[in-house]
Parts: structure tokens; sequence; C-alpha cells
């Protein structure tokens, strides 16, 4: 039990999660977690075949196999068997709403990766403890609370230092990961592409490598002069390296040439952008906090069948489709993967190749969950990680999306949030016209005034003004077609031959 010393006012538990009614279906008193929308509203007929959701649900859990097995790894264990898991998090700043919406989010993120939640702990500290983060006392009453739960893992709401990582595992005596853990966890499981393949790894090892952990003497490639052991003398000494020193090499050899492999990605992603550039074609990147209905909105628009699943960070590998406005102007819009508060920096790091997609954007269309508890957090959240990948001056649209599940007391509360957000439903179709038209007014328009007088036989001209220009009056003349337009400044050096000059 914990010590009187470690129980004050700055040691409260609150428990915010009780020990679900069925550990088998792992729902908590709160129902599914908040992060995660109910599965009626998940996918729509929109979405497309969505043979990848098919793919990723094939292979669930499988009754009457043993999961006490020897010598399996920990992916093929995580296979077997569903993980047992209990939350906990330490908060010194904010209300304690604002720390159960983040623990819940962890329950979300938990659920994604495969685990049944039992319980959750909440205590409100000056600052984590630096030795077991929890406290001496509140991690024994963590190990009693995990005995009695029967869980198999401990699951902290921050990143972990590696020494606070053992020091707790130590007393609670089962495994201790951390909020970074998870989302890699989902990553890793998600990925499909080799570049997102590849980012996910080097986003892992980058994780790992200082979290390697030796485990006594087998670990050990040393040997001394003055060996007592038989055969542990002369000839056993070795290259001089420790298993760990090994592992740390053979991770930064792993590292580097998976950094060549995504550098070797970015040829054919330039070459694609250097296109529409060369084009003039506007591209609109759709962001926002995972799970808010991104990939049904881009399908809803595009009809693009990308995988639509009621999971965070269903999406990682950005797909892009081209569409035109109302007048006839082509333009690109491209899904991007989700963002989530305290996501790790390993992955801003990996994927900043494909958040380049971001960077180099005319217009960013912002989805915000309208049915979450705290829209405002999210917001915040994802401004910060497009700050951080150089985006921060390329305009911005709010779109308040799944609409369709909140009142008009909650509109005005979001409208207070952004004043000249849209509202739109990807399910229901609502408000998504209204989204287009405001698309096409903040998509930058051709800025050069043209007057041509075009040959019968250069139907080809006629076309491409449509397509890249914003065609304002056609008359039809014996000798052609007269056109006024408005064209980007190298479309007009273009058609410098057909300028008639008045």
């Amino acid at each position: 039990m914990a010590d009187t010393t470690d129980r004050g006012d700055d040691d409260v538990v609150d428990r915010i999660l009780s020990r679900a009614n069925d550990s088998a279906a792992g729902y908590s008193i709160f129902g599914r977690a908040q992060a995660l929308q109910d599965e009626s509203t998940a996918a729509g007929s929109d979405d497309g075949e969505q043979f990848d959701r098919e793919e990723r649900q094939a292979l669930r859990r499988v009754a009457g196999l043993s999961t006490e097995l020897e010598d399996v790894t920990e992916v093929e264990y995580r296979q077997l068997r569903l993980e047992n898991v209990v939350l906990i998090g330490v908060y010194a700043q904010g209300t304690l709403e604002d720390a159960e919406n983040s623990l819940r989010e962890l329950s979300a993120l938990a659920e994604t990766a495969g685990a049944v939640v039992l319980d959750g702990l909440l205590q409100r500290r000056p600052y984590p403890d630096p030795s077991t983060y929890l406290g001496k006392g509140k991690a024994h009453e963590l190990r009693e609370i995990v005995t009695s739960l029967g869980a198999d893992t401990v699951i902290a709401d921050t990143e972990l230092a590696p020494s606070q990582r053992r020091a707790l595992e130590d007393v609670v005596k089962v495994k201790v990961i951390d909020r970074t853990a998870v989302i890699l966890d989902i990553f890793s499981q998600h990925a499909k592409s080799r570049e997102g393949k590849a980012q996910v790894e080097l986003a892992q090892l980058e994780y790992l490598l200082p979290r390697l952990r030796g485990w006594g003497e087998s670990m050990s490639r040393q040997a001394g002069g003055q060996v007592g052991g038989a055969g542990a003398g002369m000839g056993s000494r070795g290259p001089g390296e420790t298993k760990i020193e090994l592992d740390r090499r053979r991770i930064h050899t792993r590292m580097a040439k998976l950094r060549k492999q995504i550098k070797g990605f970015a040829p054919a992603r330039e070459a694609k952008r250097a296109n529409r550039h060369r084009h003039e074609v506007p591209s609109v990147a759709i962001v926002g906090y995972t799970n808010a209905g991104k990939s049904s909105l881009l399908n809803r628009l595009t009809r693009a069948g990308v995988l639509v699943e009621n999971a965070l960070f269903a999406t990682l590998d950005s797909t892009t489709r081209r569409t035109k406005t109302k007048d006839g102007r082509e333009y690109t819009l491209s899904d991007t993967v989700g963002f989530v508060r305290n996501l790790p920096h390993q992955l801003v790091e990996a994927f900043r190749s494909t958040l380049e997609e971001v960077a180099e954007a005319d217009l960013l269309v912002h989805v915000v969950d309208a049915a979450h508890p705290d829209p405002a957090a999210q917001i915040a959240t994802v401004r910060d990680v497009v700050g951080d990948v150089g985006a921060r001056d390329v305009p911005e649209l709010i779109v308040f999306n799944k609409s369709d599940l909140i009142d008009d007391d909650q509109r005005l509360v979001l409208r207070g949030i952004a004043p000249d957000a849209v509202f739109v439903s990807a399910r229901t179709g609502e408000g998504v016209d209204e989204m287009l038209d405001a698309i096409e007014r903040m998509l930058p328009r051709p800025s050069v005034a043209v007057e041509l007088l075009v040959p019968y036989d250069r139907g080809d001209i006629i076309s491409m003004l449509h397509r890249r220009g914003a065609v304002r009056q056609l008359d039809y003349l014996a000798a052609g077609t007269r056109v006024k337009a408005a064209v980007t400044e190298e479309i007009a050096a273009q058609l410098q031959e057909f300028a008639t000059g008045s």
C-alpha cells in the first residue's frame, strides 16, 4: 500500500474508467472511446467497395487457441490474443475534464491497436515522478489494481523516459509502454505502401534506440583476462562488443539504409508535383485530426474509394485525385495522414516527405470532428503540426464534418470558434456544395487578362483555356474564335501568337 506521505491534495487518483462489464468486448462505462464514432456512421455508399477494410479485419482473435505459448515474438503474440491494458496519466495544469479527454483518446488509441481497456487512473501532481512516473506509493497501488484485474500491460498517457519505464515495470511486474509506442504500433499495422512502411520502421527504430535493454550476462560478448570459469579465458574475448552495443550498431545501419530508401522515393513525387506546377493545376490538401472524416469527405467529393474505417490513423498513405470547380478549373485534392495531440516527433520527421504535400498546397481544407467534446484543442493540435511542416502561411478553410450528429446549440458554439467555417456531413452530403463553393472562392485565380483570336483548327487552345484559365467571353467570327479570358503569366506567354492586341 502507498505510504501516507504519498497521499495529499496533489496525489489524488481519479478513476475515470471502470472495469469492463464484458471484458471480452472491452466496453467501459463510457461505451466506445469518444474518439471513435458509432459503427453505423463510419462509412457510406460514397466510399466505394472498401476492400482494404475487409482485409484489415480478416485476422482477428481466434477462439479456442491457447495463448500461453513459448518462444514466440511479440508480434506473433499480439496476433493471438488481445492485450488487457490499464491506462495511467499525470496532469499538473488544466482541468480534470481536459485530462479525462486525453485519457479517453488514449483509450481509443489502445482499442485501435487491438487492446481491451480495463481501467484508467489519473493523478494530479506538480510534475511526473522522475523515477516511477506516478511516485512510489501510487506505483504500488497500480500494481494491486493490475493484479486484481488481470491486466498484462500498462499504458502511460505521455512519453516515458527509458529509466521511468524500467522502474515502473520493476514495480508493477507487467509490460509498461507509453502513448508514443501505441501510436507507432498503430502506424506499423496500417502502413501499406513501401514508402509508408519504411517511414514507420524508421520512426520505430528512432524510438527504440535509446530504450534498448540488456538482460544480464547472457547478453554480454566480453570476457575479462582472468576468468575462473572453464572455457572462458583465452579465445573467448571476441570482438569487444556487448550484445546491446551490437544491436545499437545494427539499428544505426538499418536507419541509414531506410533514410536512403525514403530519399529515393522523392524524385517520383517531385516529378508529379512539377507536372502539376507546369500545368498550373492548383492543389488542395485535406488536413485534420485523426478520425475526423477526411477520407470520407474525399470519397464524397471524388469517389476515390479511399479506405474508410472507424479507427484512428486508418489513412497513412496520401491519396491525390483531380476534380473541377463549377466554372471548369481543374485542381487536385490530397488526403493526408491524420494528426493527434502529442504526435511523436519521430513520426513527424519520418513522414515529413509525405507531409510536403501540405506545405506545397495552395489551400488547406482543415476537417474538424464537430461531434468531438473538445474541437478547439483538435484545431490547435493540427495547426501546430501544420506549422512544423512549414505550411503556416497556406490559406485555410475550416470544415466541421459530422454536422448531422450535432444540434443547433453546438453549431452556435462551433461558429464562435471559427466564424467562417462550413458545416458538412460526408455521410449525408449536407453542406458539400457550400464547401465546394468556398474552395472555388479561395483557390488562386488566373490574373492576366488576354484577348485572343484562335483559328477553328486549334480547338485544343480553347479546351486548354477552359481547363486551366477562366474564360470570360466567346465570339465566333469568320477568322476564328475570339476569346476573352484570364490566365496565368506562363500561359499568356505561350499564347502570344494568338493575341489580338486590342
